[in-house]
Parts: structure tokens; C-alpha cells; sequence
């Protein structure tokens, strides 16, 4: 599992670096929703009972003031049973500054759980492991078991 994660982090980042290519060339857009679903859903059969989208209130408490970056794509996902380290989230900001501005945010939240808010020992050695990598304005974080 890991080293798909590591994989998937690696397709996110070249993705990112194609979309950072000379103004000459067409910038590549990566489709993050169907990045999630046939990359990474589909490999582990996550579906809509295993995974749930992160917003209003629970985006808020998880990353306290990421919804206030303004992104062209966003895909939160996190397990319906809390217990379970397996979270990801997906961005496309609108600039490198708010792209930034978000690896911050979603760093603190890997700290944070790694530091005794995920309060199993298991658990935080997981968030630990977390990873959050910034491309252009392509913004990733994987945090799994």
C-alpha cells in the first residue's frame, strides 16, 4: 500500500511539472475527481461507504482555513470510521501562493494527528508517515496505515 501511495504521489507530481512546462507549450490539466476514482478508489475498492468527502464543518475542523484558498479542484476524502489512518486530499489553487498557503494547512494537520491527536500510538506512527508535496498549484496530502 505504501508503495502505491508513493506511486500516486509520484503521477500527482509529474502531472504538476507538465502543467509547469514553457508558456509555449499547452498546459495539461490533471482532472483530480477522476485522478481519486480511478487511481487510487478504484485500486483499493474504495467506495462511497468507505471513504467520505471532507466539507462544511468537518474541513473546517480538519484544516482550519483551507476553505478559504480559493482552488479550482478540490478532492478531501477521509474513512468513515475515524480510527482508520487513510486520508487524501487532492488541490489545484489558483496560484503557487495559495498552493503554498494550503501545504501549510495540510501539514499541520499530518503534525498535529502525528503529535497525539490521532491519540492511538498506531495511529499517530501512520500520520508520522504522512506525506504533503506542492507542484505548481497542484497541492497533494496522503496520510495512510
Amino acid at each position: 500500500m505504501k508503495k502505491w501511495m508513493a506511486l500516486a504521489l509520484a503521477a500527482l507530481m509529474m502531472a504538476g511539472l507538465a502543467a509547469c512546462g514553457s508558456k509555449k507549450e499547452e498546459t495539461k490539466n490533471v482532472d483530480l475527481a477522476a485522478f481519486y476514482q480511478d487511481s487510487i478508489a478504484a485500486e483499493y475498492g474504495w467506495d462511497e461507504n468507505t471513504m467520505a468527502d471532507i466539507e462544511g464543518e468537518m474541513l473546517e475542523m480538519y484544516y482550519p482555513g483551507l476553505a478559504e484558498i480559493t482552488t479550482k479542484q478540490m478532492v478531501a476524502k477521509a474513512p468513515r470510521m475515524s480510527a482508520v489512518v487513510n486520508e487524501v486530499v487532492f488541490l489545484e489553487c489558483e496560484t503557487e501562493e495559495d498552493a503554498k498557503k494550503a501545504s501549510d494547512i495540510l501539514q499541520q494537520r499530518i503534525d498535529t494527528q502525528a503529535e497525539g491527536g490521532a491519540w492511538y500510538p498506531e495511529s499517530m506512527e501512520a500520520w508520522g508517515r504522512g506525506v504533503v508535496d506542492q507542484q505548481g498549484t497542484y497541492v497533494a496530502m496522503i496520510a495512510s496505515a
